[in-house]
């Protein structure tokens, strides 16, 4: 007999959102649905009639994680727009910004997913905040590791959050010999860190997908040698970077995207008739609740020739580099692998940056209102803007980020998972929420139809 049990929220994770779960009488998860609750928040509607310069700015405000992916993907959809090429050494500083960004935030996933993990050969989770090895000497390794990450985008982007060195056209300013030597420093001491960190890691992960067992709120839940595997494909526009409409050849159709309304996708309403008062954090929601997935998802669903799709380093190392590996615990390897590469991509990068080469276009188009669109390579996937700007102007503006791809795929994941460690699989997306709730949906008539949604 089916049951539903909702978790909400979950933890760990950037932003908010639940679980809502039809489970069978062994708690396996039949159907399962993970949404947004977080508030929308309306940038791309916020977007329109700003002038181009202005919305870059804008987008990188949607959270703290990913300032730079929306900066980036923002300006450069801008630019596609218009039709606007920038210097070679503007690209570099972009994309060691990027590659930082991407180091920064590996990192920050590692400490939220340690604790679901034991430390090899005991039967002892790890617990970050404890004054006993190897904790300390781990937090201690990724703590370095953000620290020099964020400084080299400091450097490159003019700030490490919400950078203000990226301008449509280029890059404000270049770097001195000084400072990018003191890149080139922090990235090689970043290169032996992150190779250190990735092998713990992949270590921790494998032990893991050894178990049979993990414990959650007491109990001893099975673990599928399965989990997380999924029948969707993988998307991904580059290992590193990206790509944009400017490319001479492309590396993502926006023909072949599509955009679907949550109560076309989730389920309906249910009565929660399964409760866990045992779970962390507070236990599950109580029996008796109403939920309604469609109503409740702050997202939309995207598609790519008709289906969801994954994003993320699994989806890169799938597609430009033959990974093989499916499911939950492939995605944290798939994460842990990309570590040396982005310290590779910075100091190849650093090679090739010429500190006495311009980094603004000589011309700066004010558009006639094309639709450009540039896709970059966030530390969660696929990072998508669009834009259509005339006369510097932006006059339409959308935003498919990683996580809002991922929600359908994820939710598909869950299927087969025992309930309770349904965020397990989730925390493997790496989720950024507040950056995928955008949802402003209107009609034929230009009725907003999700306004119920803005006024919670």
């Amino acid at each position: 007999m089916t049951k539903v049990v909702e978790i909400s929220p979950t933890t760990r994770l950037e932003g908010h959102s639940k679980l809502t779960l039809k489970v069978d009488d062994q708690g396996i998860v039949e159907r399962g649905d993970w949404l947004s609750i977080t508030p929308v928040r309306g940038i791309e509607k916020l977007a329109i009639g700003k002038t181009m310069e202005q919305v870059p700015k804008i987008a990188s405000r949607v959270c703290g994680i990913c300032p730079i992916a929306h900066t980036l993907a923002s300006t450069e959809a801008m630019e596609a727009s218009i039709g606007c090429e920038i210097p070679t050494d503007a690209k570099l500083l972009r994309i060691i910004l990027h590659a930082a960004n991407r180091i920064h935030s590996h990192a920050l996933h590692n400490i939220l997913i340690l604790p679901d993990f034991y430390i090899p050969g005991t039967e002892k989770k790890f617990n970050l905040f404890a004054n006993e090895q190897p904790a300390r000497s781990v937090m201690a390794r990724i703590v370095r590791i953000r620290e020099i990450a964020q400084t080299i985008a400091a450097i490159a982007g003019g700030e490490a959050i919400h950078p203000s060195n990226p301008r449509i056209g280029g890059m404000y300013h270049n770097v001195s010999p000084r400072a990018k030597q003191k890149m080139a420093d922090l990235a090689k001491e970043c290169l032996v860190l992150v190779h250190e960190q990735m092998e713990f890691m992949l270590d921790v992960i494998r032990n893991m997908q050894n178990r049979e067992f993990v414990e959650v709120g007491g109990k001893q839940i099975p673990l599928p040698k399965k989990l997380g595997y999924h029948n969707q494909g993988v998307m991904a526009t580059a290992p590193m970077y990206g790509s944009s409409s400017l490319d001479d050849n492309p590396t993502w159709d926006f023909t072949r995207w599509k955009e679907t309304r949550p109560w076309d996708w989730y389920m309906g309403e249910v009565t929660i008739d399964l409760e866990d008062p045992s779970y962390p954090i507070g236990g599950t929601t109580k029996v008796g609740t109403k939920a309604n997935p469609q109503m409740e998802s702050c997202t939309g669903v995207p598609t790519y020739d008709g289906q969801p799709v994954e994003v993320g380093p699994r989806a890169r190392l799938a597609t430009f580099k033959n990974f093989d590996e499916k499911g939950t615990f492939a995605q944290h390897i798939a994460r842990q692998m990309e570590y040396p590469d982005c310290c590779y991509t910075i100091l190849n990068c650093l090679d090739n940056l010429n500190t006495s080469g311009k980094v603004l276009a000589d011309h700066i188009p004010q558009g006639d209102g094309s639709m450009g669109w540039a896709a970059n390579e966030a530390p969660r996937g696929s990072n998508i803007h669009l834009a259509r700007v005339k006369d510097g102007k932006v006059r339409w503006y959308d935003m498919l980020v990683p996580t809002t791809w991922n929600f359908p795929t994820c939710s598909r994941a869950l299927t087969g998972a025992p309930w309770q460690i349904a965020e397990m699989v989730v925390r493997a997306y790496d989720p950024c929420v507040s950056c995928a709730t955008h949802m402003i949906v209107v009609n034929e008539k230009e009725k907003i139809v999700a306004q119920k949604l803005m006024q919670w």
